[in-house]
């Protein structure tokens, strides 16, 4: 049994994750091998790029059917970023593209005017922005409602259940920047590049 596994399937900043956990005190291991994925105590699925290129990769790869037993498992599973999104039913990225199944729901463009009274902002959404705590998930212990997280995305996600959105965030409009249903928490900004909160919330995945 191998515990903290963070999936290589070719498209992700891993090594920034991975050193991310080691300075909270938590080993963990990257691997491209989906026989140690499935023998994981916590998996985690990180990810940049293209949204069908990714699940492609996981696909050929053979990641798709290791996650879907892990989490019906009940273990703990993080999606960071790309890792979110592709828990969901489909993208709209150039048509749609089916994801994960996992979460119902679609992943969407910003549009180019993001603002709710037509101002337009930059896409992508890149850079320092706040949290506001939804539902007091375990992941966010000892995080205070409101604090900066890192952004980088074009997409946002929308649930069909309300129910799943653990924060948000505004950006013109406000849009479901972490999500965390039973034993999954995903989130759309990077917890390894958000400094000592992120820091916070990786060690509290950790001793999940």
């Amino acid at each position: 049994m191998s515990g903290i596994v963070i999936i290589d399937y070719g498209m992700g900043n891993l090594r920034s994750v991975q050193k991310a956990f080691e300075q909270v005190g938590c080993a963990a291991l990257v691997s491209a091998d989906p026989e140690v994925a499935a023998r994981a105590e916590k998996l985690v699925l990180p990810g940049v790029g293209a949204f069908r290129d990714c699940m492609r990769n996981l696909t050929d790869g053979g990641f798709v059917a290791p996650i879907h037993a892990h989490i019906a498992a009940g273990k703990p599973f993080l999606g960071i970023c790309l890792g979110l999104q592709l828990l969901f039913s489909e993208r709209e990225e150039f048509g749609r593209h089916a994801g994960l199944g996992i979460i119902p729901g679609k992943v969407v463009r910003f549009a180019d005017d993001v603002g709710a009274s037509g101002e337009t902002l930059k896409v992508p959404h890149m850079g320092w922005n706040r949290i506001a705590i939804r539902r007091p998930a375990p992941f966010y212990r000892g995080v205070p409602d409101g604090s900066f997280v890192y952004f980088v995305h074009s997409y946002y996600v929308v649930p069909d259940d309300p129910a799943v959105i653990a924060t948000e965030t505004g950006y013109g409009r406000r849009f479901c920047s972490s999500i965390w249903r039973d034993n999954v928490m995903a989130t759309q900004f990077h917890p390894e590049k958000s400094q000592a909160v992120g820091l916070q919330m990786l060690k509290n995945f950790g001793e999940l």
